[in-house]
């Protein structure tokens, strides 16, 4: 396993991925702090595995919905309060 940052990630990642690509994992670190991986990507990982419903589902048009939900103030302007404050961002 090899570590970069992201600075020499982005001036050489051609390399980086090559070397994934060849098994190694790749670190990428922010400083000193661990922020990704770059593996191989593996035969799960090129597509989507379809499977049938489970005996007794029902069909999806047909799927039991939730109850709404009742807020006592708008879900926009919650939204747009949240996103004003910055909310949720590291």
């Amino acid at each position: 396993m090899s570590s970069v940052s992201i600075a020499d990630l982005k001036a050489r990642l051609f390399h980086h991925v090559r070397l994934a690509r060849s098994g190694r994992t790749v670190t990428v670190k922010n400083r000193s702090e661990e922020v990704a991986r770059l593996v191989a990507a593996g035969p799960s990982l090129t597509g989507l595995s379809l499977r049938p419903p489970a005996e007794g589902a029902p069909p999806p048009g047909r799927v039991p919905l939730p109850p709404p939900t009742r807020l006592r103030r708008d879900a926009v302007a919650l939204l747009l309060e949240e996103r004003r404050r910055g909310a949720g961002r590291p």
